[in-house]
């Protein structure tokens, strides 16, 4: 029995002696886990996000980038009754005109098909056989392509007209459009090929 006790003291006293755990270590070890943890799910997040194919091109672009279809419909022209002479001429003018000018397509016009014709929409309207007018002496006039053109200021439009030619012709270019002298040029190749030059023009015609 002496032994017995004798052991079971022995045995106490290395109990005793025995280190504590450390409870700081451990909470800091919680601590570091429960940081390291979300730190993990962040990266690991962030890599698929970077990794994950960018889809964002392909999607289809809502907004129109397209052309906007032009207007069909005749264009409101007038037609006066031509002597034989200035509807030939003007016939033969209208046989030889593009079937666009620049990005504007041709449109049916409500009358005069022989000596009108027009493009686009708004629409750019070329008349044969009307009126010259009146040029001052010291008006401003625009060679181009060897046509000589007289230029009114209109409420919407400007309106160029052929000074130089046998046979009047009209062009009139919306100010949506801008410079209207632009549109004037491949109209001038037309005139010059079908209408014959007048036997006099004002001196502001001269290159």
């Amino acid at each position: 029995m002496g032994k017995i006790s004798e052991s079971a003291a022995v045995e106490t006293e290395r109990e005793q002696a025995a280190p504590a755990p450390d409870r700081t270590n451990r909470s800091a070890a919680l601590v570091a886990t429960a940081v390291a943890l979300p730190v993990a799910l962040l990266a690991g997040f962030l890599a698929f996000v970077q990794l994950a194919p960018d889809n964002s091109t392909a999607a289809p672009d809502s907004s129109p980038t397209s052309v906007q279809p032009q207007s069909t419909a005749p264009v409101e022209m007038a037609a006066p009754a031509l002597a034989q002479r200035p509807a030939t001429v003007c016939r033969a003018l209208l046989s030889q005109l593009p079937t666009s000018i620049r990005d504007l397509s041709q449109r049916p016009v409500t009358a005069g098909p022989e000596q009108n014709a027009a493009y686009g929409d708004p629409a750019v309207t070329v008349a044969c056989g009307g009126d010259e007018p009146e040029v001052q002496p010291t008006a401003h006039l625009t060679l181009v392509n060897s046509v000589c053109w007289y230029a009114e200021e209109r409420a919407d439009v400007t309106e160029l007209t052929t000074v130089d030619r046998e046979t009047a012709v009209t062009l009139r270019v919306p100010h949506f459009y801008g410079e209207a002298l632009q549109w004037a040029s491949p109209i001038s190749s037309t005139i010059v090929a079908s209408v014959p030059r007048a036997e006099t023009a004002p001196s502001g015609c001269t290159a």
